[in-house]
């Protein structure tokens, strides 16, 4: 239908042309989705990551000077380390600070993977179950498209 007189017809810079080129670009992933329901159609955990970056954008706007500015980004290192180490945020940046104000200087303890040996009730357990899952759905994802490529190669 792709190769069609029809569709041969079409305007060339209408939002059906573009629709058509879509479809024949990517035309062996539609093919692999249709295949396997498994496959999402979407990329929702990726745009959910630009998000992040897209509500920072907005906030950084109002900071009204650079000290302000290096603080801000300072405090959002923290909690992103924080995540990233899947403590409780809120657990973790109190003690830190406390400790900080105390005059504490040894940096090294405070790093988020130092504090959470310390602290293993802060850490977040499910973060952990979820992050192995993602992990054995990307390795899973991978092994189907180098079988999907494999299948086509022969």
């Amino acid at each position: 239908w792709l190769d069609s007189p029809v569709v041969a017809d079409v305007l060339p810079k209408s939002n059906f042309a573009e629709a058509l080129r879509y479809i024949r670009n990517h035309w062996s992933a539609l093919n692999a989705y249709v295949e396997d329901g498994r496959i999402p159609i979407d990329n929702n955990l990726v745009e959910q990551l630009m998000k992040q970056v897209a509500l920072g954008r907005k906030a950084w706007l109002f900071v009204s000077n650079v000290p302000a500015g290096e603080r801000s980004a300072k405090m959002m290192t923290l909690v992103s380390s924080a995540k990233r180490h899947d403590l409780d945020v809120r657990v973790y940046l109190e003690d830190v600070l406390t400790q900080l104000l105390a005059g504490c200087t040894d940096y090294h303890k405070l790093l988020p993977d130092i504090w959470k040996q310390s602290h293993p009730t802060a850490v977040r357990n499910y973060r952990q179950e979820e992050r192995r899952d993602k992990a054995d759905r990307k390795q899973l994802a991978a092994a189907r498209r180098r079988l999907f490529k494999a299948s086509f190669a022969n």
